[in-house]
């Protein structure tokens, strides 16, 4: 059996009832990754609600361990900047 790869950083969106409703923050992300063949680098997941509603979306960004509230797309694109750096 040959061994996965898996990638080094990772996007963590959560996907609660209000955060599942901000689509188009993971549809830019995955976007974004898939455009610029960041497929085997960048990997985006759900993230079960995080119980933190008033600060949707929430966006947790793993490479630099870092939790991002109220995510727009300009935010979005900024964190994607230090992702590919």
């Amino acid at each position: 059996m040959s061994a996965k790869e898996f990638p080094k950083k990772a996007i963590f969106i959560c996907n609660g009832s209000k955060c599942g409703k901000h689509k188009e923050i993971k549809k830019y992300f995955k976007h974004t990754i898939k455009e610029q063949g960041l497929k085997h680098e960048i990997e985006v997941f759900n993230i079960e609600c995080s119980d933190r509603c008033k600060c949707a979306p929430i966006v947790y960004n793993q490479s630099e361990n870092q939790w991002h509230e109220k995510v727009t797309l300009s935010q979005a694109e900024k964190i994607m900047e230090k992702l590919k750096a």
